[in-house]
């Protein structure tokens, strides 16, 4: 007898309430109106998809143009013209790709930065009044929890990669 593949396994209770309260914190978090909440209180005129990449730049080393595409999962001409806006503002510049003098790399300038910094912070500001009645053990719990389900999230990717890998190399 084979064991059931995960894609046929019906979902519990608990996982489906927790798919709705996502979609729901998705929902909210990207609407117009609470995104120029967020850039009002943080004093930063940015459109959505600019925060998306210097939120992306601002965790990792400079870039190319593709891989930030790829981590934001968007077209490479998104990324390229949202970046020359970015130059345009002096929030990003391009630098030499070390490992390829053809290529170059996006990186947050100090006021990009600064940028990123007054938005995390505005945000923060804004969830610890929501979350304003919460235990600090409440506090802990959820931030833990989140951390613990956005990790098993990337290795559920990470084996799906996998197996659509293996999958192509071995046809059936």
């Amino acid at each position: 007898m084979s064991t059931p593949s995960p894609a046929n396994v019906p979902a519990s209770q608990e996982v489906i309430e927790i798919e709705r309260a996502l979609t729901r914190i998705t929902y909210l978090s990207t609407r117009t109106r609470q995104h120029e909440r967020l850039m009002a209180m943080a004093g930063v005129p940015l459109d959505r998809a600019a925060v998306a990449l210097l939120r992306q730049m601002a965790d990792a080393e400079p870039l190319r143009p593709g891989e930030l595409a790829n981590r934001l999962g968007v077209e490479a001409s998104h990324v390229t013209r949202q970046v020359q806006q970015l130059e345009k503002s002096g929030h990003v510049d391009r630098i030499p790709d070390p490992d390829d003098r053809r290529a170059q790399r996006i990186r947050l300038t100090p006021a990009g930065q600064e940028a990123v910094d007054r938005i995390r912070d505005a945000g923060a500001r804004g969830m610890q009044l929501a979350l304003g009645n919460w235990s600090p053990e409440e506090l802990r719990e959820l931030a833990s929890l989140f951390h613990r389900m956005v990790d098993d999230f990337l290795n559920y990717g990470d084996d799906l990669t996998e197996q659509e890998r293996t999958a192509s190399a071995n046809p059936a």
